[in-house]
């Protein structure tokens, strides 16, 4: 196992790309997001996003990211399959990270480096997953319709004026999301909005403009909908993330 840590500067990309190894990549501060041909995964501190090996991925940063990576043998990796997963990152997983930046290569296979990596294998397998996932359909005319939704989030027309952007029946779309997405239409946007809000609040905008940016008149709502999915407000999330949005100051 090796381990790297990285610097970005806010809305900084990285390209389409696919390693030999497996990852683990995660938000010391920040938040990224971490696309596939599949969907995308939102990133925020405390979690950690698991990238097969060979999977092709690009990754953008919202605010100020510390990126700290671990690459990991692909037949030994804790993890198997070949989806994208983003898991919990506990206390002691996070402090195995760090240290492991600090590792010299090569390591002795008795030695504490060792000993560490096999703590991080178990954490990774016992990390329970993160619902900040967003599955892209991949049906032309479904894609056509979340891609456009994508863009706007904030977008309030009626189902069938989306079936019209599919070039398909209303009854056909949601069939489309269901057997792609492996939920309804509506239930995927809702999906949609609460990981732009994410992207949004953690570039330090306030609960009322990520409120906006995805569609709603007031906070209230918007908060009652973030911690439905959650389990939190968005400033306690944040705060016990430890980020330094500016949400963390707001209800």
């Amino acid at each position: 196992m090796t381990a790297l840590a990285s610097d970005h500067e806010p809305d900084e990309p990285i390209p389409p790309h696919q390693h030999d190894a497996a990852q683990l990549v995660h938000a010391a501060r920040g938040v990224m997001t971490v696309e596939t041909d599949d969907g995308l995964w939102v990133v925020p501190p405390a979690r950690a996003v698991w990238v097969p090996a060979f999977v092709t991925h690009s990754i953008r940063m919202s605010g100020h990211v510390a990126m700290r990576t671990l690459y990991l043998t692909p037949e030994t990796a804790p993890i198997q399959g070949t989806t994208c997963h983003v898991v919990q990152v506990s206390p002691l997983l996070h402090a195995a990270i760090l240290r492991a930046i600090d590792f010299e290569l090569p390591y002795a296979a008795d030695g504490p480096e060792a000993r560490l990596v096999a703590i991080i294998h178990d954490e990774i397998r016992a990390a329970t997953t993160a619902p900040l996932h967003l599955p892209m359909p991949t049906d032309p005319r479904a894609r056509r319709v979340a891609n456009a939704f994508r863009q706007d989030p904030a977008d309030r027309r009626p189902r069938d004026a989306w079936a019209r952007e599919a070039g398909a029946s209303e009854r056909t779309l949601e069939r489309l999301f269901h057997a792609e997405v492996g939920t309804s239409f509506g239930k995927w946007q809702q999906q949609a909005r609460l990981l732009r809000a994410l992207q949004v609040l953690a570039q330090g905008e306030s609960v009322m403009a990520a409120a906006l940016e995805v569609g709603f008149e007031t906070p209230s709502a918007f908060i009652a909908m973030f911690r439905r999915a959650m389990g939190t407000t968005p400033g306690r999330y944040f705060a016990a993330d430890g980020t330094d949005a500016a949400v963390s100051k707001n209800p």
